[in-house]
């Protein structure tokens, strides 16, 4: 078992959090949560001051392109080929029970 956190540490938290333990839960999620703070501890000790702090770990680039204006479809003609249309509108079913 890690000295990272002990068994009371936990149970106070899990009562806190308002989670039921068992012993067998207690024990185990005392071992887990000794070793990820233990790691944690071993990251602390690094020397990262030469490091460039990152928000991503590999280079992004957006990629966009330049906005061009195009011809679009004709409103007439995209409507006569729906299934249905109402007042130069797509008509769709009402879903979950929405008013008419």
């Amino acid at each position: 078992m890690s000295n990272a956190i002990s068994r009371e540490e936990v149970a106070k938290v899990a009562r806190l959090a308002r989670l039921t333990l068992s012993d067998a839960e207690l024990e185990l999620y005392t071992e887990q949560l000794g070793q990820i703070l233990g790691h944690a501890l071993d990251m602390n000790s690094l020397d990262l001051s030469d490091v460039v702090a990152t928000a991503h770990p590999f280079g992004v680039t957006n990629v966009v392109r330049e906005d061009v204006i195009t011809p679009s479809l004709d409103r007439e003609t995209v409507l006569a080929m729906a299934p249905d249309a109402v007042d130069h509108r797509f008509a769709v079913p009402r879903i979950l029970g929405e008013a008419p």
